[in-house]
């Protein structure tokens, strides 16, 4: 499963590959060589070659890519870098930091062509700095086998899990290093509010929460319903995950609490002071596209942000979108994460 492994030190090398010449067929001229578009993204970035083969032809630009580990951190180099840009474009900036991202200036203004497809239903800014490209809303999520094992029903929201007959069986992961944490305490902010959050989760230390600094490490170490088979059979990860923890009957194994998400939307945007702001245009115009946003879900396991894409097969039963996730107003997201975040590190970490 391809989502959100947290990497604190990022290296900063591209790759960079052009398309050979090639002669035609029937003669001795040769093709002309691509334009290269670097696209800086996170580590969770996936994409058929097919596709990006296909978008070269028709477009004569090639897609470098530049992972700069997870959400938060692709934020936070994108901004120590925006004097001398490290691409053309950049797609992974998330809703929780997308605050952050527009108060820098680290996008300039760009109204994609195909914005209007469905993409636009998210759109956090006027001047259209940024495109939503796909949805990944965290949600706390269970391995039912477990709790059916157990003979123990399963927890169903927020209150639930700080339930004493759940001690010690659930991981989260930190807000200061993980976008799916920092999501995660965002919803229980808008659940709880400004005033009552941090007595939620010392009700949640006390009831045995465990922190991990990222994704990786509680998804797949911790969780006892994926890979890892770890002790915990609570973790905060995705809405779609359990599209990925399907038994051999076809049926999730997992299930994510669907009132405990959070919406999480993931933007694209052309890097201000960018090189090649019209080629950086057209490949936001193919993240957009019918051509990209049917891959999103097999690959990234993200919801398509255009209208009238179609799921995986199971999707539907598996890891439906959640209909009423949370969500807080950007501008309050950016006024007090650093704030929330401080906080939460004395009521948990200290």
């Amino acid at each position: 499963m391809k989502r959100r492994a947290v990497q604190t030190a990022v290296a900063l090398g591209t790759v960079t590959v052009l398309a050979g010449a090639c002669s035609l067929s029937g003669g001795s001229s040769q093709a002309p060589q691509a334009a290269t578009v670097t696209l800086v993204t996170h580590n969770s970035w996936a994409a058929p070659h097919e596709v990006l083969d296909a978008f070269e032809k028709q477009s004569g630009i090639k897609i470098s890519v530049l992972k700069q580990g997870d959400a938060g951190a692709l934020t936070n180099k994108l901004v120590l870098t925006k004097a001398n840009p490290l691409g053309d474009v950049a797609y992974g900036v998330d809703s929780t930091f997308a605050s952050r991202a527009l108060s820098e200036g680290i996008f300039e203004p760009y109204t994609s062509p195909e914005a209007d497809r469905g993409p636009q239903r998210y759109a956090v800014d006027q001047e259209h700095r940024m495109s939503a490209v796909d949805v990944g809303d965290v949600c706390v999520n269970i391995d039912t086998g477990y709790f059916l094992s157990k003979g123990l029903p399963a927890p169903a929201s927020y209150a639930d899990l700080a339930d004493p007959k759940y001690k010690d069986l659930m991981v989260a992961e930190d807000p200061a290093t993980a976008s799916p944490g920092l999501a995660f305490l965002l919803g229980t902010i808008a659940q709880f509010g400004e005033n009552g959050w941090q007595e939620y989760w010392q009700k949640l230390k006390a009831n045995g929460l465990k922190v991990d600094s990222g994704w990786e490490e509680a998804y797949t170490k911790d969780f006892s319903g994926s890979s890892g088979k770890g002790p915990r059979p609570i973790v905060v990860s995705y809405a779609s995950s359990p599209a990925a923890e399907l038994g051999p009957d076809g049926k999730p194994r997992t299930k994510a609490l669907l009132d405990t998400c959070y919406r999480q939307v993931e933007y694209a945007g052309v890097l201000a002071g960018g090189k090649q702001v019209e080629r950086a245009r057209k490949v936001v115009d193919f993240l957009l596209s019918q051509q990209f946003q049917v891959t999103v879900a097999a690959n990234m396991y993200v919801y398509p942000a255009r209208q009238g894409v179609d799921l995986p097969a199971g999707w539907a039963q598996a890891a439906p979108l959640p209909q009423k996730p949370a969500q807080l107003p950007a501008d309050k997201v950016q006024a007090g994460r650093e704030k929330w975040i401080s906080e939460w590190r004395s009521l948990v970490q200290g």
